[in-house]
């Protein structure tokens, strides 16, 4: 699959929270003009996702700021500064291929260990629930079992019927 990467399109990766688009226009601005800057944001927290985009009229200054920025630190953040693929390439419905072609990999992995995590966690005290649940109803049979056991032993047991006569004298 040979992907078409736009030249004058660049991602920008490893912003600060601080960072909003106008800052990234002012900080890639020196490098020549530019036509457009994105920073989609996370549909939940409605901050930017960390990474943006920026389309320079012209090639030659795209390159120019890709060489330049690339490593640098904005904010106290340290930039990673590349072509953009297009947009448009997404896969199915599934997985990784469902997260556009920028999605930063690392949270997304992070996103699914933790969500795998808190499933097993989940499973692991429904089960520890269960088991706790089964030891409980064995118990309350048991103490069942054992309150007839002493009735029927205090019927048949002359001793015990004697005891019990002589409680209920003595009261």
């Amino acid at each position: 699959m040979n992907l078409q990467v736009q030249k004058n399109t660049l991602y920008v990766g490893g912003l600060a929270e601080e960072v909003n688009e106008t800052l990234l226009h002012s900080a890639f601005i020196p490098f020549g003009d530019i036509k457009d800057v994105k920073t989609p944001l996370d549909q939940a927290t409605q901050k930017h996702r960390s990474f943006g985009f920026v389309t320079f009229l012209e090639k030659e200054d795209a390159s120019a700021a890709m060489d330049n920025m690339d490593g640098a630190e904005l904010f106290g953040r340290v930039l990673t500064v590349n072509y953009a693929l297009p947009e448009r390439i997404k896969g199915g419905e599934q997985g990784w291929a469902a997260q556009p072609i920028w999605a930063d990999a690392d949270t997304w992995f992070e996103r699914q260990q933790q969500e795998e995590e808190m499933q097993r966690l989940q499973k692991e005290q429904e089960a520890a629930m269960q088991v706790a649940e089964e030891l409980h109803r064995k118990k309350l049979a048991d103490q069942l079992e054992g309150e007839k056991e002493e009735e029927t032993e205090a019927k048949n047991d002359p001793m015990a019927m004697a005891e019990a006569e002589a409680t209920k004298q003595s009261s």
